[in-house]
């Protein structure tokens, strides 16, 4: 599952999939500069999703 979901990532620009030729072959996941532009986004999600935690542990 995680190898599809890296693979749909890669066919739509927001990681690049770098082949380090090692033994044993490592494979680098990276952020393209495309997906570089989300982080403002996700960061406002997870402050979300902290503030939200916090909230509902209270009740």
């Amino acid at each position: 599952m995680l190898s599809k979901e890296l693979k749909d990532l890669e066919i739509n620009s927001i990681v690049k999939r770098t082949v380090i030729d090692s033994t044993p072959v490592l494979i680098r996941y990276s952020l393209t500069e495309s997906a570089m532009g989300l982080s403002d986004k996700i960061l406002g999600l997870v402050e979300w999703g902290v503030q939200h935690r916090k909230d509902s542990i209270e009740k």
